[in-house]
């Protein structure tokens, strides 16, 4: 019995590459021969494929090997030859066209390769390579999954070998536009992907290249703005919380007493500020109080304006105010006293003595310079025993001061006039006066700040005047009894020719007269220290009291000679 035969083949016929039909190899004469069938059992010689590695010459055709169609459902019923089975063997053909002799396959001539019906792979992609010589290339097959034979299958199921429906594929390969990439299909076509083609791809890439760059963007302007505002508080607090800073307890217990909080704290109660005002206008200065009776001590440049029926003011270190009046002033010495009435509880300062005073010693001034009440400032003595005068606006000489000074560098300025400068124990020792300005050393009602160059009357100068304006009202003068050439400008005081008014220059039965001065005289030390003009020669009397004994030398016709003299006494009235 026959078995099925390839549908539109006729029986014994297998196509060419033409599309022509051609028989197997037949003798002259017509008759078709067929391999026995014995050299196939099981299958028709018809039917059965061609065995592998067979080549079949056929003179002017190219060779076509086709391997037989198999039917699903029967390819089990199909014989295939054993692996071990020889290498069949070919009839040469002869003139007439029947083979005469038998040659192996592997014995012929190769002969030469064709070309292939379409361009080679120029990628020789793995595993086809350089395409096959004996057909096009087939189209891409993908398998279509069935059950397995044998497989039970429900009812309602499709019959054996009906074509699943395919599983949705993956979504488009990495790899750009090779992702797809088919070997087999024409050069230089690419299997289209789903969701559009490289110019649409490549538009999705720079929007979304876009979107990262924004994103990127925002987040970049969010970190800036939070590293700015985290960058400020680190700056301005050190910190993002609450700020709080650290704060050492308070010293327990009282300053040191020589240090100048503790000289403040015991010399303040007993400083004054002093408003004045009258006929010539008002002003302002400092005092302190000298007993507990209510006399305070201050500048006479600070209350002089009183004398003429104006009012003095006076505020203590705790802010209680009181009048007072004028006791006594002055103006040779720039002193003055006034006294509070109905005051209790005062705190005199104690005096020190000016003459135990060393360069250098430390000093604290008080004041209210520039109405600043109670300002304390401190330093040094730079020097003593420093000739200056202050006043003369009355331009008749009745208002000039003559000091023999303390020179301080503390702070001094208009306001402290009168306030007193202390030592380490808080002694006074000077009363602030003068400081030096622009034109020279001037009274500190004058506008003039403070350049470090203070100067304060010696306390033990100030205590005698105080004593006699507290005791008489005025205060005496120490005197030698000689008017003075005020405009000579050689070195020495001269004795003048005549007095004010035309009297004589030496006063006499006074201190000079009874040594043997007489006018032109020049005297050019004070007990063996050099006097420079006749100002400072008054400065070096009014510096002692009237009684004390002075060594002074004296030229005369280019001769020096030393006199010893006793102080006399003035009335300033």
């Amino acid at each position: 019995m026959d078995k099925a035969k390839p549908t539109g083949t006729p029986d014994g016929t297998v196509p060419d590459a033409t599309g022509d039909s051609h028989g197997t190899a037949a003798e002259p004469g017509g008759s078709a021969t067929a391999p026995d069938a014995s050299t196939s059992p099981g299958a028709d010689a018809a039917t059965a494929p061609r065995p592998v590695g067979l080549t079949k010459v056929v003179p002017a055709a190219e060779p076509v090997e086709v391997a037989a169609p198999t039917v699903p459902g029967q390819a089990e019923e199909a014989a295939v030859p054993p692996a071990t089975e020889p290498p069949a063997t070919v009839p040469a053909p002869r003139a007439g066209g029947a083979p005469d002799a038998v040659v192996p396959a592997q014995q012929q001539a190769p002969a030469e390769r064709p070309r292939p019906l379409h361009a080679p792979d120029p990628y020789s992609t793995p595993p086809y390579g350089e395409p096959g010589p004996w057909a096009p290339a087939p189209p891409v097959q993908r398998p279509v999954p069935t059950p397995a034979h044998g497989t039970y299958l429900p009812p309602g199921t499709p019959a054996h070998g009906t074509p699943v429906p395919p599983v949705p594929e993956a979504g488009p390969a990495q790899g750009g536009e090779w992702g797809r990439y088919d070997p087999w299909a024409a050069p230089g076509a690419l299997v289209a992907e789903p969701g559009g083609g490289p110019g649409e791809r490549r538009r999705e890439r720079r929007a979304g290249r876009g979107r990262l760059v924004g994103a990127a963007l925002v987040l970049a302007l969010v970190a800036g703005a939070v590293g700015g505002y985290v960058g400020m508080r680190l700056e301005r607090h050190g910190g993002l919380g609450t700020v709080e800073l650290e704060q050492t307890s308070g010293q327990a217990g009282e300053r040191a007493p020589d240090s100048v909080a503790g000289i403040a704290a015991r010399t303040l109660p007993g400083v004054v500020t002093l408003h004045v005002s009258g006929g010539d206008g008002g002003a302002l200065g400092t005092g302190f109080v000298l007993d507990g009776r209510g006399h305070i001590l201050t500048n006479q440049h600070v209350v002089e304006s009183a004398s003429d029926g104006g009012s003095i003011r006076v505020t203590f270190n705790g802010g209680e105010t009181a009048r007072a009046r004028l006791v006594g002033g002055d103006p040779g010495y720039d002193l003055a006293v006034v006294k509070v009435s109905g005051v209790s509880g005062l705190t005199p300062l104690p005096l020190g003595d000016s003459d135990d005073v060393r360069v250098g010693d430390p000093v604290v001034a008080i004041g209210a310079p520039f109405d600043l009440a109670n300002t304390v400032t401190s330093g040094i003595i730079s020097a003593k025993e420093r000739p200056i005068t202050a006043g003369g606006e009355k331009g008749d000489g009745t208002d000039i001061s003559y000091v023999d000074a303390l020179q301080t560098d503390a702070p001094i300025n208009p306001g402290n006039s009168g306030g007193p400068l202390v030592d380490e124990r808080a002694r006074v020792i000077g009363i602030n006066s003068a400081i030096h300005a622009a034109g020279g050393p001037a009274r500190q009602d004058d506008s003039a700040g403070s350049v470090g160059l203070g100067f304060a009357i010696p306390v033990n100068q100030a205590k005698r005047v105080a004593e006699e304006l507290i005791n008489h009202g005025r205060a005496t003068h120490p005197v030698i009894g000689v008017t003075l050439d005020m405009g000579y400008e050689g070195e020495g005081a001269k004795v003048g020719g005549e007095a004010a008014g035309g009297g004589p220059a030496v006063t006499p039965g006074g201190p000079a007269d009874r040594t043997d001065i007489a006018a032109g005289d020049v005297i050019t030390e004070v007990d063996g220290v050099p006097v420079a003009s006749g100002e400072e020669l008054i400065i070096k009397i009014r510096s002692h009291r009237p009684g004390d004994r002075l060594a002074l030398t004296v030229e005369r016709d280019g001769e020096s000679r030393r006199v010893t003299l006793e102080l006399g006494s003035s009335d300033p009235s």
